[in-house]
């Protein structure tokens, strides 16, 4: 089994805490997600590493077992990763980073916090603009690269990946429509919204459904700022309407719910991480785009 694994990272984190809950509040994955690697690690390694308990989870003889080689491998795993480190100077550095808003909470305060402790050397410059602006930005030198929502088609402009993020209704988890896997936009007639405003850029998709669907959305209230529209809906004025990503930190915490909406005529909202094609990263650039590429790879 590879020891850089994501079951090792889950097995241990879960060993630690005892709960599978607790594990996914410090990894910040998905509960079920972490559930599923643990199972898997069980059949092929052909043996149960946790006795399920009323109280929680407790290690077996071979789990204990196993964390100790877990430990080792960790240990030996950083000393290695020190001395690459140092190989490729990542130990220095510092780089630019274009963001919108609505990057500012969730996965990406995370992982540059994580980057903190593992790289306190690298300096990171995080500057929230307009996604509309991002791309002149990016080209006159005023960052290394930007995460940006449904980039326009420049010249100069490379994606490196992206990916595209539901958009959904973000309400309560004791609320109804949260036992839903996916729903029909026609469901906003029939609960109070609280839905996004100009400049937000999610009201021209919204608007794009209710013309396409003739559904009235039964709006309460209109906001240009997601928190805005979290803080309302956690306070129970209303399901909201918003993307994956905005609700993306309440909801592994599990203060919201989100349910996609499906409908085969919604414009997809991507989330795309843009270069210069001209311009030569540093090598902490390249570092903390690979960390972001491999974030998606692993959550979306």
């Amino acid at each position: 089994m590879p020891v850089f694994s994501r079951f090792l990272r889950y097995f241990m984190a879960v060993a630690q805490h005892g709960s599978i809950r607790k594990a996914s509040d410090e990894l910040h994955i998905a509960a079920s997600a972490i559930d599923r690697q643990v199972l898997q690690g069980e059949k092929i390694l052909g043996t149960q590493l946790f006795e399920r308990l009323p109280s929680g989870l407790r290690l077996t003889t071979a789990g204990e077992l196993l964390l100790t080689s877990c430990r080792r491998w960790s240990r030996d795993l950083n000393a290695l990763q020190t001395q690459l480190d140092n190989l490729k100077g990542l130990r220095q550095g510092a780089t630019d980073i274009l963001i919108p808003d609505a990057l500012t909470k969730g996965f990406l305060p995370t992982l540059l916090g994580r980057l903190r402790q593992t790289h306190p050397g690298i300096m990171v410059s995080v500057h929230v603009r307009k996604s509309h602006d991002m791309g002149e930005l990016l080209v006159k030198g005023h960052a290394d690269f930007a995460l940006m929502f449904n980039p326009g088609h420049m010249r100069e402009l490379s994606v490196r990946t992206h990916k595209e993020i539901p958009l959904g209704f973000v309400c309560l988890p004791s609320h109804e429509i949260a036992g839903l896997e996916e729903a029909r936009f026609s469901l906003a007639a029939e609960y109070p919204m609280i839905v996004p405003a100009p400049p937000l850029a999610l009201w021209r998709p919204i608007g794009v459904l209710e013309a396409e669907t003739g559904v009235k959305v039964a709006t309460v209230a209109k906001a240009d700022n997601i928190q805005m529209i979290k803080s309302m809906v956690l306070e129970g004025a209303g399901v909201g309407i918003l993307s994956y990503l905005d609700a993306y930190d309440e909801v592994q915490k599990g203060q919201l719910a989100f349910t996609p909406i499906t409908n085969r005529k919604l414009p997809p909202l991507t989330l795309a991480l843009c270069v210069d094609r001209s311009r030569q990263l540093s090598t902490a650039a390249r570092f903390i785009i690979t960390e972001i590429e491999n974030f998606f790879a692993e959550q979306f």
